[in-house]
């Protein structure tokens, strides 16, 4: 898919290391429901080409979920389609997304986007962070 898994990236501690190896067929994919969502969502704001995923250093397991509308493409992103929305993602966080769907779930009066990440391995207790 054009990403550089092979070096790790460079700069201050803050920024991601070397994830889990990424497969050929490494996807992001969303739900039916995460992509009605969505679209919905981005006709109702007038603009924007589709979503942008990707993974931070933060909280108490090591890192945590970005999630953003994308109105613009950065020639390095990885772009995924799923019934009918485009997903983007920066290479860096590839190999921590590699086969993961977002779904749009509702949990009693709770409704919001859910991350199904084969990659993680613990998560913390307040599910904002998780590791790999």
């Amino acid at each position: 898919m054009g990403a550089d898994t092979c070096s790790a990236p460079q700069g201050d501690a803050t920024e991601l290391t070397m994830g889990p190896a990424v497969t050929a067929d490494a996807s992001v994919t969303l739900s039916e429901r995460a992509a009605n969502h969505i679209r919905n969502f981005l006709a109702k704001r007038g603009s924007g080409l589709g979503i942008k995923l990707g993974v931070r250093t933060s909280g108490c397991s090591g890192m945590a979920y970005k999630l953003e509308f994308a109105d613009s493409v950065d020639p390095e992103d990885i772009q995924f389609e799923s019934f009918g929305v485009k997903v983007f993602v920066d290479p860096k966080s590839l190999s921590y997304l590699a086969g993961t769907e977002l779904d749009f779930v509702r949990e009693g009066l709770n409704e919001g986007f859910k991350f199904n990440n084969p990659n993680v391995k613990n998560a913390c207790g307040c599910g904002e962070s998780f590791n790999v």
